[in-house]
């Protein structure tokens, strides 16, 4: 998967992440909040294999890259 492809993979995860959690009849995920949502979890990830994988580092850094450009 290509980083663009797992950026727009990771959003769309988020914003359907609603379907099976009912907060409220108005309950929803839209594509701004997503987009922070996906952002943080990438900077978990670099945070957190830093360390470890420098190649998942460029990878994570490239979809970090295609999520801002959403």
């Amino acid at each position: 998967m290509t980083p663009q492809e797992k950026a727009e993979s990771l959003i769309d995860k988020i914003m359907s992440s609603t379907e099976n959690t009912k907060l409220s009849d108005y309950s929803r995920i839209y594509s701004p909040t997503a987009k922070k949502i996906a952002l943080i979890m990438v900077d978990e990830i670099l945070n957190e294999t830093l360390d470890y994988l420098q190649e998942g580092e460029w990878y994570w850094q490239k979809v970090k890259q295609e999520i801002e450009k959403l």
